[in-house]
C-alpha cells in the first residue's frame, strides 16, 4: 500500500493555525513598515516651522500631499502587480524604496527633499503595506479576516505610535536632526532583510480559495473593471472606498496639523510628542480587540459608530485647549479609528473575489491613502483662509457625512452574518 505525502513545497489549506509562523512573521515586518511612518510624526512639522521656515499651511503640508498621492497610486499599482507576480517581489521593492527615505530626511539642504522623501516613502507604503495585507488575508482563510487585520493593522500603527513617541525624546535631547531618523534607516534595512530571507510566497492560497468557490463575486474581471466595481457600483467596497478616504484625510489632519496646533499653544516637543503617540498608540492597541470582534459582530456596525466616534473626536479637539482635552480626544480618535480600519479592510476582502482581491484591495486603498493628498489640500487650504480651528470642524463634518454614506449605502459582508448579498443574482 503507497502512503501519498504532500511535497514539500505545495501549498497547505488558508487557515490561522497552519501557517501561523509565516503569519507572525508578517505581523513582525509590517510593525517595521509602520515604524518607518513613525519616524516623521512628531517632527516633520516642527521641521518645516523650525528648520525650513515655512510660513503657510498649505507649504508646510506639502510632503503629505505628495506622500498620500504617491502611496494611493502604488497602493492600486502592488495590488495588480501581486495578483499577476505575486506578493513578495512587490514586497522587496517596496523596502528597497524605502531605504533612501532617511537620508533625503537627514541631508536635505531644503524643504524640496522632504517632498522627494515622502514620495519614496509613498513607494515604500504603498507597497509593502499593501502586500502584507494581502498576504495575511491569503493565510488565514475568509472568517478570520478581521482578527488577521486587527493584528496586522495592530502591529503597523502600534509601531508607528511607538516610533513618534522615541523620535519625539530623541528630538528633545538632540534636536530634530539627524539622531531621530537613524531608526528609520534601521527599520528599513532589517524590513529588506527580512523579506528577502525569510518571507514566502502566498498567492497560491488566493489560487486555492478560488478553487474552492468561497467567493460569491464574478471572477475573470480586468483591472479597469474592477477599479470601477470597487469605487462605485458594488455597494458595499464603494462605501467601504470613500470611508477609507475620509478616515485618512483625518489622518493627515492629525499628522500634519494637531502637532502644529500644539505647538502654538506653547507645548513644549516631549509634550507634542506624547500627544502624536496617544492616537496612533490607541488605534494599533484598540484593533487588537475590534478586528475579532468584527468577526463575531460584523463589520458595518463598527464602521458606522468609527467614523462618528471619530468625528465626536475631531469636534472635542476643535472646542477644548489644552493638554488634558487634547489627550481625551486624542485616545477617542484613535478608539474609533480601530473600530473602522481593519474593519474595512476585511469588508474588501469578504466581498472581493480572491482572483482579484489583492487588486480590489489596491483600490480601496488608492482611495483610502489619496485621503492624506486630500486632507493635505482640505487643511491647508481652509486653515489659510480663514484659521486652523475651522479646518478641523471641516474635517469633523466631513466624517460624520462618510458614517452616515456607509449606514445608508453598504450591506453587511461578513460569511456568517449577512444574508443573500444584494446583487448576487446579477453578479455572479
Amino acid at each position: 500500500m503507497t502512503v501519498r505525502t504532500r511535497p514539500e513545497n505545495a501549498p497547505r489549506q488558508p487557515g490561522l493555525r497552519a501557517n501561523l509562523p509565516q503569519f507572525l512573521l508578517l505581523v513582525g515586518v509590517n510593525a517595521l513598515v509602520g515604524g518607518m511612518v513613525g519616524q516623521e510624526r512628531t517632527l516633520l512639522p516642527l521641521l518645516a516651522r523650525d528648520v525650513f521656515g515655512l510660513a503657510t499651511f498649505k507649504a508646510a503640508l506639502t510632503f503629505l500631499i505628495a506622500f498620500g498621492a504617491t502611496k494611493a497610486v502604488m497602493n492600486g499599482l502592488a495590488g495588480t502587480l501581486s495578483d499577476r507576480f505575486g506578493r513578495k517581489p512587490v514586497l522587496v521593492v517596496g523596502w528597497f524604496a524605502g531605504i533612501p527615505v532617511p537620508l533625503l530626511i537627514i541631508w536635505a539642504p531644503s524643504w524640496s527633499w522632504v517632498v522627494v522623501a515622502n514620495i519614496l516613502l509613498g513607494v515604500n507604503q504603498g507597497f509593502t503595506w499593501s502586500t502584507t495585507v494581502n498576504m495575511k488575508i491569503d493565510l488565514v482563510g475568509p472568517h478570520r479576516r478581521g482578527f488577521a487585520m486587527g493584528l496586522n493593522e495592530a502591529s503597523g500603527y502600534g509601531a508607528v505610535g511607538l516610533t513618534a513617541l522615541a523620535t519625539g525624546f530623541i528630538a528633545a535631547k538632540a534636536g530634530l536632526r539627524p539622531e531621530p531618523f537613524f531608526l528609520g534607516l534601521a527599520f528599513a534595512g532589517l524590513g529588506l532583510g527580512v523579506s528577502i530571507l525569510f518571507v514566502r510566497e502566498t498567492r497560491q492560497f488566493a489560487h486555492l480559495e478560488a478553487a474552492h468557490g468561497l467567493s460569491r463575486t464574478p471572477q475573470g474581471l480586468s483591472t479597469r473593471e474592477v477599479f470601477v466595481l470597487t469605487t462605485l457600483r458594488e455597494p458595499a467596497l464603494s462605501a467601504c472606498s470613500q470611508a477609507g478616504l475620509v478616515n485618512n484625510l483625518n489622518d493627515a489632519l492629525a499628522w500634519g496639523a494637531f502637532p502644529l496646533l500644539f505647538a502654538s499653544s506653547g507645548l513644549s516637543v516631549e509634550a507634542i510628542g506624547v500627544l502624536a503617540t496617544l492616537y496612533p498608540a490607541v488605534w494599533g492597541v484598540g484593533q487588537l480587540v475590534t478586528g475579532g470582534l468584527s468577526d463575531r459582530w460584523g463589520r458595518k456596525r463598527l464602521i458606522v459608530g468609527g467614523m462618528w466616534v471619530q468625528a465626536v473626536a475631531i469636534a472635542l479637539m476643535a472646542s477644548t485647549s489644552g493638554f488634558a482635552w487634547w489627550a481625551v480626544g486624542s485616545v477617542l480618535l484613535g478608539v474609533g479609528t480601530a473600530m473602522v480600519y481593519p474593519t474595512l479592510l476585511a469588508a474588501v476582502g469578504d466581498v472581493a473575489h480572491p482572483g482579484w482581491r489583492a487588486s480590489s484591495v489596491g483600490v480601496y486603498r488608492f482611495w483610502r491613502d489619496l485621503g492624506f493628498a486630500f486632507g493635505g489640500l482640505v487643511v491647508g487650504i481652509v486653515a489659510d483662509l480663514a484659521s486652523l480651528g475651522a479646518a478641523i470642524w471641516v474635517v469633523s463634518a466631513l466624517t460624520a457625512a462618510s458614517g452616515l454614506v456607509v449606514a445608508l449605502r453598504m450591506y453587511e459582508t461578513h460569511p456568517a452574518r449577512s444574508k443573500e448579498r444584494p446583487g448576487d443574482s446579477k453578479q455572479g
